[in-house]
């Protein structure tokens, strides 16, 4: 068995980044290692690079419904090469000394608009390297990896350094009574984030009621999965975290506060140039009365692989 003659395969990269991520047009550089216990013939080590998408979920089920399954799968890029090719003099596979073995390998990752990497709950967007061990009359044996891509967004797009700011109301009536407003402003520095980073929400109440509120704030993740030309989709909302501010009590005309966020460094960025995969972000920002409907203010953010500098409204 080929898996008892191969030991400690291992595929290595040279890091680009701090992240150790790849993005289009990157040049991928390398080497495997692999130790052999005996002579064995190969007749070649190949690479293959590819990048694809898919998503699956199903609905329905029981004694009277039929399950229905729902998929589709993308394919970005399918690129070979080859590491080693071992030609003998006789024109068959080289046989290798046992001992360790060590190659390099580099490979460009193509030019493109693709997706971030990404595993979701009904769907995937992953980068594989894949080495293949070849022998004469035999399956080649395959050693996966997955690489962690990054679609690089343009974080000088202005809208993603602007501030955001919105506000809600309402009146709270019981019986013939009716309280005084309710009223919540909030706002946040910009719209792009980077994963590990930390949201100021500066918020606004006035609570005329004759109870305590409590202000909330909640960073959400919606994941939506489509079929090729989006005939059906499939939603999901993770809620990641949230952070509860002071309470605010009855009759008050006027309380600020900033509540802190910390996005979670393993969040993933989004994406919005899949055609069927969409990964979103929301702050939500919410203002609790008991016994009334929240007040809700909602933020989309983006998340960035990079650093993006807040800027001052013009008016300032």
């Amino acid at each position: 068995m080929f898996q008892n003659k191969v030991k400690n395969f291992k595929i290595n990269f040279n890091a680009l980044n701090q992240g150790n991520t790849f993005s289009s047009g990157d040049v991928m550089t390398g080497h495997i290692s692999f130790d052999l216990t005996k002579e064995t013939k190969i007749s070649s080590i190949t690479m293959t690079l590819t990048g694809k998408a898919n998503v699956h979920w199903s609905t329905g089920g029981g004694k009277k419904r039929r399950r229905r399954h729902y998929s589709a799968k993308l394919d970005f890029f399918d690129l070979k090469s080859v590491i080693v090719q071992q030609n003998s003099a006789s024109g068959g596979a080289a046989t290798f000394k046992a001992g360790t073995h060590v190659y390099p390998f580099t490979c460009q990752v193509p030019q493109g608009n693709f997706p971030s990497s990404f595993h979701g709950v009904y769907g995937h967007i992953t980068y594989n390297l894949t080495v293949a061990v070849h022998r004469p009359w035999h399956m080649s044996k395959d050693f996966v990896t997955e690489c962690n891509f990054v679609n690089r967004i343009n974080t000088n797009q202005p809208e993603l350094h602007a501030p955001l700011s919105g506000s809600n109301s309402m009146t709270m009536c019981c019986l013939w009574c009716t309280s005084g407003p309710i009223e919540m402003t909030a706002s946040i520095e910009k719209k792009g984030f980077m994963p590990g980073e930390t949201v100021k929400i500066i918020c606004e109440f006035i609570n005329g009621s004759s109870r305590t509120a409590t202000p909330k704030v909640s960073l959400q993740q919606k994941q939506v999965f489509y079929t090729h030309n989006k005939n059906h989709r499939k939603m999901y909302v993770k809620k990641f975290m949230s952070s509860t501010g002071q309470l605010v009590s009855e009759r008050i005309s006027d309380r600020r506060t900033v509540i802190e966020l910390t996005i979670p460094s393993s969040a993933s960025l989004t994406i919005s140039n899949c055609s069927i995969i969409d990964v979103e972000y929301l702050i939500e920002v919410s203002f609790s009365v008991r016994g009334s409907p929240d007040l809700d203010v909602l933020f989309p953010i983006i998340m960035c692989d990079t650093p993006v500098d807040a800027h001052p409204p013009s008016y300032l």
